[in-house]
C-alpha cells in the first residue's frame, strides 16, 4: 500500500511513518499542503492521512483542491480538533473519515485497511459495472458518476453511498445500516455523518437530488 502522509509536526510525523512501515507499507511524507499537492500530482497513493492544521494552506483547503484536481482516493484527517464542526467542515471539503488526535495507532491500521478495502472492493465490484437511474448513471470499474452525460465530482465515500442506494432502488436504508455498510463498526451510531452525506450528494445531484428521499422515522431511499 502506497500512502502520503500530509503532517507538520515532525514527531508525530516520524511516529506514524514507523508505524505505518513495519505494517510494510510505503509512507510518503509531506510537512504542508503544498507539498502534498505536488506529491499528489507525482505520485498515485491509496490513500492520504491528512492533518488539518497545518502551516500555508490548512488540511481543509489542501482536501478541497484534491477533490478539485481529481484526486479522489480515499482521505482521513487526522487532528486535535475534535468538535463536531470540525469533523463536519471536513467532511463537507470532501474527506471520507475524521480521527481525533491522540489516537490508538491500532485503530489507525484499522481504518486505513478498511477505507482501502472498501475503495478497492468498489472499484471491482462484481459482474455488474454500470448502476443507473434516469439520468443517472455511476461506472464502478472507472468510479466515473455522471448525469445525463457530464460527470460529477465524487469523493470514495459518496460513491459508495450511490453505489449502495443505486444497487438497491426503492429500498429504505436506515442511517445505522448505511453507517455500516459504508463507514463499518468504527462509527458512533449517534453521529450525523449520514445526514451531512445526504446533504451533500442532493446538492451535487442537482435536480435529482429530490430523488433521494427521507423517508420519515426510517432512513433515506434512491426513488420509489
Amino acid at each position: 500500500m502506497n500512502i502520503l502522509l500530509v503532517e507538520d509536526e515532525t514527531r508525530v510525523a516520524d511516529f506514524i511513518v514507523r508505524g505505518l512501515q513495519s505494517e510494510g507499507w510505503t509512507v510518503t511524507c509531506a510537512g504542508d499542503g503544498e507539498r502534498g499537492l505536488e506529491l499528489l500530482a507525482q505520485t498515485g497513493f491509496d490513500i492520504v492521512l491528512l492533518d488539518l492544521m497545518l502551516p500555508g494552506i490548512s488540511g481543509q483547503e489542501t482536501c478541497r483542491r484534491m477533490r478539485a484536481r481529481s484526486h479522489f482516493m480515499p482521505v482521513l484527517m487526522l487532528s486535535a480538533l475534535d468538535s463536531m464542526k470540525d469533523r463536519i467542515e471536513g467532511l463537507h471539503v470532501g474527506a471520507d473519515d475524521y480521527l481525533p488526535k491522540p489516537f490508538n495507532f491500532d485503530e489507525l491500521v484499522a481504518r486505513i485497511k478498511a477505507m482501502v478495502r472498501r475503495a478497492n472492493a468498489f472499484r471491482g465490484a462484481g459482474d455488474v459495472h454500470v448502476l443507473e437511474f434516469k439520468g443517472l448513471r455511476l461506472d464502478t470499474r472507472s468510479a466515473i458518476l455522471s448525469i445525463e452525460g457530464e460527470e460529477v465530482d465524487m469523493t470514495s465515500r459518496e460513491r459508495e453511498i450511490m453505489a449502495l442506494f443505486l444497487s438497491n432502488q426503492g429500498k429504505v436504508f436506515a442511517r445505522e445500516r448505511i453507517l455500516n455498510a459504508i463507514w463499518g463498526a468504527q462509527k458512533d451510531p449517534l453521529t450525523n455523518v449520514v445526514d451531512v452525506y445526504i446533504g451533500r450528494l442532493r446538492k451535487k445531484l442537482g435536480p435529482l437530488g429530490d430523488e433521494l428521499q427521507t423517508v420519515r422515522g426510517l432512513g433515506y431511499r434512491l426513488g420509489r
